[in-house]
């Protein structure tokens, strides 16, 4: 098996688990946190500076990578590992959730989805065979089935059909997934935020023997508080001896939120991209660096962290850099919200390993001010 899940500790104190997913490229360590390359690359880092972070695993993104530069000329390169010089996990996600994000001239059907690229209107097509083909080319260690992200909110039929479709999908990439000797396929279970349509859904997947589950559909405009209700329902129906992936999550709360509940993989965009925008995760909350307040504050970034950023320059030069469109200051954030993520989900699997992370979540959201479940990052 291409990929296997290794439970080390349950918390008493939350149930939350510490584990290990064994890869072809790797050990992760688990709950984790994967930063996002959706194009090969983790926007304004470079490999090298990942591995200083230490992220064990990283996404990249099926629909982007098949648009350009296409999944032969990866195959041809040698695979998604060398094309990018990553010699950790990676997990590539189905396309799915771009195609009906990105496009707005979509037309679904049994057979898959015909639409076109947001880059220059082509006309093009996805299916569970097809998204197979492309990431056995990419050649990722962990590659997702081809699903249906329905919107939030959406008519019960609706979700309904989306989601049985779902499963006949998720059947599908089963037998068109050419390297399972090497490639782990996850399924996905959907079900909006209805509790008997992810139960369904949770029990439609695991029926087909899945080396791993994931969990979509939320984080798409819901409530905190609903998504956590949704986690509680479908939790429960997933095989404790498989990963868990609660896809699209990165805010704080969300992570220690989700790895009570027994999540074990998180990804998410918003990191790096409210970096690019000079706001940033710090112990004590969030800061917007491009404030006029920091144009004369020489301390760090967060004088909790110990990352580089952190380390070696002031909110004074990195607002500087910032307000003068200069790359490096997009670099510096990026590198401390990314680090502050990977510190948090280490913490977190100490927590875990001491039985006290429900003690750790009330002193965490009570220092970064998050005091209830709606708040954001």
């Amino acid at each position: 098996m291409a990929v296997k899940y290794e439970l080390i500790k349950q918390c008493k104190q939350s149930g939350a688990r510490l584990g290990r997913v064994h890869t072809p490229h790797g050990i992760i360590e688990t709950p984790t946190f994967m930063p996002v390359g959706t194009q090969a690359t983790v926007k304004t880092m470079s490999p090298e500076e990942l591995k200083s972070m230490d992220a064990q695993i990283i996404l990249s993104n099926t629909y982007h990578l098949f648009l350009r530069p296409g999944h032969d000329l990866i195959k041809r390169a040698g695979g998604l590992h060398k094309f990018m010089n990553w010699d950790r996990p990676i997990l590539t996600d189905s396309g799915g959730f771009q195609v009906f994000s990105l496009s707005e001239m979509r037309k679904i059907t049994e057979e898959g989805v015909n639409f076109r690229s947001h880059l220059n209107g082509d006309k093009l097509f996805l299916s569970p065979e097809v998204a197979m083909e492309i990431q056995n080319a990419l050649g990722p260690d962990i590659m997702m089935a081809f699903d249906e992200c329905p919107p939030y909110p959406a008519e019960y039929e609706y979700i309904k059909q989306s989601t049985e479709r779902t499963s006949r999908w998720a059947e599908r990439c089963l037998k068109a997934h050419a390297r399972p000797h090497d490639q782990a396929l996850f399924a996905i279970v959907q079900g909006g935020m209805h509790k008997d349509l992810r139960i369904q859904s949770a029990k439609d997947l695991t029926s087909m023997d899945f080396p791993g589950y994931a969990i979509g559909g939320l984080s798409v405009g819901e409530p905190k508080h609903l998504m956590y209700e949704m986690l509680d329902y479908t939790l429960p129906e997933l095989p404790a001896n498989k990963p868990r992936y609660l896809m699209g999550v990165g805010s704080p709360d969300a992570l220690v939120e989700g790895a009570i509940r027994g999540v074990d993989m998180f990804d998410c965009v918003l990191p790096t991209r409210i970096a690019r925008n000079g706001t940033t995760m710090t112990s004590g909350g969030r800061l917007v660096i491009r404030n006029a307040k920091f144009a004369e504050d020489f301390g760090p970034l967060d004088p909790n962290c110990s990352c580089y950023t952190c380390q070696n320059y002031s909110r004074a030069y990195i607002r500087h850099l910032l307000k003068a469109d200069e790359t490096f200051g997009m670099r510096l954030t990026t590198y401390h919200n990314l680090h502050f993520l990977l510190q948090l989900m280490r913490d977190v699997r100490q927590a875990i390993m001491e039985d006290r992370l429900l003690d750790f979540r009330d002193s965490f959201f009570d220092a970064y001010g998050l005091h209830d479940n709606d708040k954001g990052f």
